[in-house]
């Protein structure tokens, strides 16, 4: 290990677990100390009466980290506020947040309830928003001191927000949604030392038990691809100070293989200078489609 998080104090939620887990773990492997939020419920939002967050403080400490748990809902006000304080209380600061918590109610569109496509967005986009708001009022207030922070933001998207995923329609929604505000924070944030950035993973967790179920195997290679520990060296870095000048950018993480995704840019493009007539437009849009790229298809499509 480099030790490249050596003094940093960073919050990761949803990290009971899966790729949280792997992160939380992987910071304090770097010298970070880490408030490890779970809520800890089923993937359906039900209560769980295990404790996942006081396990990986436990394993943290055991290896000679320093953790701490929190069992704060952070889609809500008050337990988004409370995870940043908690930091605050613990260490005396707040260096990096690790957006990661989230669940799925996958439903074909004609099948989705609004209570499920509603529960989606909440915990996902909701639960992106509110911690970073609140961990942005505290860097703010520190710049407003003259103390600038070298402060980090990595939020957590998908192939499903990029491409979208047949079935999944609310979390597709919602993961798209995460990158339009990695972008805006981003521009936001970085008067106050911030650098926002978002990962969009492919590994083995609770939420994708189902869509690897064929890669679940212990692998023969010795090199399990789908581990979420996979993941997680991209986010350190990305939460150190190392990474410096690298805001607004979204990677996607797989195995070995990280790639910088490019989004949404202007292709072929025709102005008439006047209003078009509803034909003409069709013509048009036809022709620049033939000179555009054809977008990825969808998952599972």
């Amino acid at each position: 290990m480099t030790g490249i998080c050596d003094g940093r104090v960073v919050v990761v939620t949803g990290a009971g677990r899966g790729l949280g887990r792997a992160h939380a773990l992987a910071f304090a492997a770097e010298g970070a100390r880490v408030v490890v939020n779970d809520l800890g419920v089923g993937l359906d939002g039900t209560a769980d009466p295990d404790s996942p967050a006081a396990r990986v403080v436990e394993e943290i400490c055991s290896a000679g980290g320093e953790a701490v748990a929190h069992g704060g809902d952070v889609a809500t006000t008050e337990g988004a506020a409370s995870l940043i304080r908690t930091a605050l209380e613990a260490y005396g600061r707040l260096d990096t947040l690790v957006n990661n918590a989230g669940f799925l109610r996958d439903r074909m569109l004609v099948n989705l309830s609004e209570d499920e496509w509603d529960a989606v967005m909440r915990v996902h986009l909701k639960g992106h928003f509110l911690p970073l708001k609140h961990a942005a009022a505290h860097w703010r207030t520190e710049t407003k001191a003259g103390r600038t922070p070298t402060a980090r933001i990595v939020n957590t998207s998908s192939g499903a927000g990029l491409l979208g995923a047949v079935g999944q329609g609310n979390y597709s929604a919602a993961k798209a949604g995460i990158v339009a505000l990695t972008l805006v924070a981003a521009a936001e944030l970085s008067r106050y030392g911030v650098q926002v950035n978002a990962v969009a993973p492919a590994a083995r967790t609770r939420m994708t038990e189902q869509t690897f179920a064929t890669t679940m195997a212990a692998p023969k290679s010795g090199f399990d691809a789908m581990a979420p520990e996979n993941v997680s060296p991209l986010v350190v870095w990305l939460g150190s100070a190392a990474s410096t000048g690298v805001t607004g950018r979204v990677f996607e993480a797989e195995a070995g293989r990280i790639t910088v995704m490019q989004g949404w840019r202007r292709g072929p493009s025709a102005d008439k200078g006047a209003r078009w007539g509803a034909g003409e437009a069709g013509e048009t849009a036809l022709k620049l489609l033939g000179e555009s790229e054809e977008p990825g298809p969808v998952y599972g499509s």
